[in-house]
């Protein structure tokens, strides 16, 4: 059964950037309200890309809710950064997040390692396509 303990998130500038740290239960509902909150963080301080240390905790969210939180995101602003989506405690099933985002057109990548993120955030090239 779904609980839905609330979550945290905690933004700090870095680098031109916002890097954001999510704590609690990763429900569809908590992560539906997390990405909520982050467009609107973003959108009121237009940072070039988003980090997001993702420490949620719980079943992961399957493909087709994964699907659906894309789809209810459309139009809110995230179309124009990058994003670095980092599971320090394992993928799970976050790469249907990857795969979704991109066929929605979000500069969009997830990573296990905060660095590795942290760098391709910073210096990799934007897609042509997007």
């Amino acid at each position: 059964m779904e609980t839905d303990d609330p979550i945290t998130i905690t933004f700090a500038p870095e680098g031109g950037h916002l890097r954001a740290v999510v704590r609690g239960a990763g429900t569809y509902s908590n992560t539906l309200t997390c990405w909520r909150t982050i467009a609107a963080v973003m959108r009121e301080r237009r940072p070039r890309g988003l980090l997001l240390v993702d420490e949620t905790t719980g079943e992961p969210l399957s493909a087709e809710q994964w699907k659906t939180l894309v789809d209810a995101m459309a139009g809110a602003g995230l179309e124009h950064v990058r994003i670095a989506h980092v599971k320090p405690l394992g993928l799970q099933h976050i790469e249907f997040c990857e795969l979704f985002a991109r066929e929605a057109g979000l500069d969009a990548r997830v990573f296990t390692n905060e660095m590795e993120a942290s760098l391709w955030l910073r210096y990799a090239e934007r897609s042509p396509f997007l």
